[in-house]
């Protein structure tokens, strides 16, 4: 009995003895990188600290080192001069021209970044904004290189994202102008009669285009900030269920889709949120008509409303809000999901419908909802992302409600 308790105890002691040997070695892990983070971060530090007396890192310090360069050669010139018989005269040319020559070397090393910078400039100021400037030193001229070259690429992006925006609006506007042009003439050389149908067809023509118009309009005012938010409380259920019926009165104007179905889903029903109605209501609006534009024959377009994530206990009451507008399409593919909410992006955002034979229709739009969606959302203050979702697209956004939103 005695030795089984013995062996127990002993056993029990090893145990304890290898768990205390573990958290020793990784206290004493933990130590050693923390000593040696400290000590990266000292020598940084230092680095850093030493860095306005290295002429290779600091044009005042090269400037420091030119002219003691040139006080040494001087005082060492005319101290041969004074042990040999060398006249001053031969010593004071002599001293003069070794310090004409290395100035003029120094301050061709440290002017040669502002010529190139200059010649760039001049290529920029002429349309080419492909020019870069190297930036291998490590002095402020580097870091003015590296700058400049984050400029011009800059500038290069704007520029090639300006072209693009003409080609795109041009080709957009080119559709439906085209489109209504064949209807008009038609009418006018009696090719077809002026009934209904023909007038309704020129119509959704001249809708398109407005939309298109607005759309510009829209993005234009929020790119310079003058769109001002009007916020206010609200309940949720009759405000949505007022832009889903909108919808509902729309569709077959601006697209041949009769046959998605739309569905509300609020909770709960006393749901309360702190926006701007109207740019709720935008937001919405393009969702839902995008959502449409890609579901299936007889698809179904689901609206959630929830309390939002800060809310508490899940009641709203500060004003938080959570939308979500899920289809039954195709879905978006991870890798797109962040491009969708870009102008003129090429994924969900276009506008190609499934026709109602299975066929892919124009839908006749222009790829800015989604953008300027985004730009509604976060003019509040919120955010808006694609969620994961097991069938179809779900698009989700939250609004932070009151006092989180931007001025």
């Amino acid at each position: 009995m005695s030795v089984s308790v013995s062996f127990s105890l002993t056993a029990r002691t090893r145990s304890l003895a290898r768990s205390l040997a573990r958290l020793l070695n990784r206290a004493l892990a933990r130590c050693k990188r923390a000593a040696v983070r400290h000590g990266a971060q000292a020598w940084e530090r230092l680095w850093e600290g030493l860095r306005p007396v290295d002429p290779y890192r600091s044009v005042k310090a090269a400037l420091g080192a030119l002219v003691i360069v040139s006080v040494v050669i001087t005082t060492l010139l005319a101290l041969f001069a004074m042990q040999s018989a060398t006249e001053l005269r031969v010593i004071t040319i002599i001293s003069i021209v070794a310090s004409l020559l290395i100035t003029q070397f120094v301050a061709q090393s440290l002017t040669a970044p502002l010529d190139e910078m200059t010649d760039a400039a001049k290529a920029m100021a002429n349309g080419d904004y492909s020019r870069r400037v190297r930036g291998e030193r490590r002095d402020e001229f580097g870091e003015l290189a590296a700058n400049f070259n984050r400029m011009a690429a800059d500038l290069q992006a704007v520029d090639k994202h300006r072209k693009e925006l003409v080609a795109n609006v041009s080709h957009e506007l080119r559709t439906p102008i085209a489109a209504l042009r064949a209807v008009l003439e038609n009418v006018v050389d009696g090719v077809s009669e002026a009934d209904p149908e023909t007038m309704r067809t020129a119509l959704s023509q001249t809708e398109r285009l407005g939309r298109l118009v607005d759309h510009l309009l829209d993005l234009s005012r929020l790119d310079n900030g003058v769109v001002p938010l009007r916020s206010r409380s609200f309940e949720v259920w009759p405000y949505l269920a007022g832009v889903l019926k909108e919808a509902n009165m729309s569709k077959g104007s601006g697209h041949s889709r009769k046959d998605v179905h739309l569905h509300l889903d609020v909770s709960p029903p006393e749901l309360m949120a702190y926006a701007d109605p109207e740019r709720l209501h935008q937001v919405v609006a393009n969702l839902i008509d995008n959502a449409v534009k890609h579901s299936p024959q007889h698809g179904r377009v689901t609206v959630k409303a929830r309390p939002g994530p800060g809310a508490g206990a899940g009641t709203g009451d500060d004003g938080s809000l959570e939308v979500e507008v899920l289809d039954e399409g195709p879905g978006i593919p991870e890798s797109e999901r962040e491009r969708v909410f870009d102008r003129f992006s090429g994924t969900h955002s276009t506008e190609s419908v499934t026709g109602l034979r299975g066929g892919i229709s124009p839908g006749g739009g222009t790829g800015l909802g989604l953008a300027i969606a985004r730009w509604a959302v976060e003019l509040h203050g919120g955010r808006i992302r694609v969620a994961e979702s097991p069938r179809g697209c779900r698009i989700q956004l939250t609004l932070p409600g009151t006092g989180n939103v931007q001025s």
